[in-house]
């Protein structure tokens, strides 16, 4: 069982050896998100399945409420507000099912983009109560870069199964919990993966507000990665996030971003390096932002 990360040499023995086993492409462009599902259609692994981080990771826009989105009402209540809102565990069950994955596979998901995307999904199957999950190391560059096919031909069909959702193994943290933590620093530390200048409240291009809730440390989650574009090892993320964390206790961390996606990769960097597990805060600054009367702060200081 592969539980953090995979590399591509394993997914390929698992391959060879017939595992149970399926692949998620999890490709995505914010700002356009159809590129991700064009990618996919262009290249993927063979007999692999295209989940995309809109359409099928997060529950569908309707009208802007209070904390920034209402659900379509056939998708039920969602389980976390902000810009891409967490579906509920009993229809992303649906939609683990109509792709035909089981509680008996390992899954395997990957991306073209650093991880950023496929560690929603690697997340969420561990919400869903899903050990055997782990993100391909390096993406499909390093699938290609190891000699492993791929192909444009359109995804087969899948049979339907009836995948059951068990106890989560990950913690998702709401608005009101962070909310009612900011003045027990013991009890929380915030770790905000976007990029610097968003955290410092320079700039904002999506959300009403620029800044970052008040005590949270900065970590972009472009840091975990090395060159090469894989996870760097154990041990130096290990001494990057205990330098950043200061003596703060790492059970105490919830990571947070804009929309609960790019915070991921630090919280599977710290499952990596012996440091989790850790929360998600998944409605992130889209939520905090748009919630009335929470407090912002700007500039470099917690």
């Amino acid at each position: 069982m592969y539980t953090t990360l995979i590399t591509a040499s394993e997914v390929m023995a698992l391959r060879d050896d017939g595992a149970p086993l399926m692949i998620f492409d999890c490709s995505f462009d914010l700002m356009k998100p159809e590129a991700g599902a064009s990618a996919f259609g262009e290249a993927h692994i063979p007999g692999s399945v295209h989940a995309d981080i809109e359409a099928d990771l997060s529950a569908r826009h309707g009208a802007p409420g209070p904390h920034g989105v209402v659900v379509a009402q056939d998708d039920g209540v969602p389980a976390s507000g902000g810009r891409h809102p967490l579906p509920n565990r009993e229809k992303f069950a649906t939609w683990l099912s109509s792709v035909g994955f089981d509680n008996a596979m390992q899954a395997v998901v990957l991306d073209r983009n650093g991880s950023l995307y496929a560690g929603r999904l690697w997340w969420m199957l561990k919400w869903m109560g899903h050990e055997a999950a782990a993100v391909l190391d390096g993406g499909l560059q390093a699938w290609q870069a190891a000699g492993g096919p791929v192909t444009d031909q359109p995804e087969t069909a899948h049979f339907q199964t009836n995948f059951v959702t068990g106890e989560p193994l990950v913690t998702l943290v709401d608005t009101h919990t962070v909310a009612s933590r900011l003045d027990a620093p013991s009890a929380q530390t915030l770790v905000d993966a976007r990029a610097a200048a968003r955290y410092r409240g320079e700039v904002e291009p999506l959300d009403p507000i620029a800044g970052h809730i008040p005590g949270a440390l900065n970590r972009p989650y472009t840091e975990n990665l090395a060159a090469d574009g894989k996870f760097k090892p154990a041990d130096q993320l290990r001494a990057e996030f205990t330098r950043l964390l200061d003596g703060r206790d790492p059970a105490t961390v919830v990571h947070q971003c804009g929309s609960g996606v790019s915070a991921i990769p630090n919280l599977l960097a710290m499952q990596v390096a012996g440091l989790g597990p850790t929360g998600l805060y998944a409605g992130s600054w889209s939520e905090w932002s748009n919630t009335p009367g929470l407090p912002t702060r700007q500039g470099a200081q917690p």
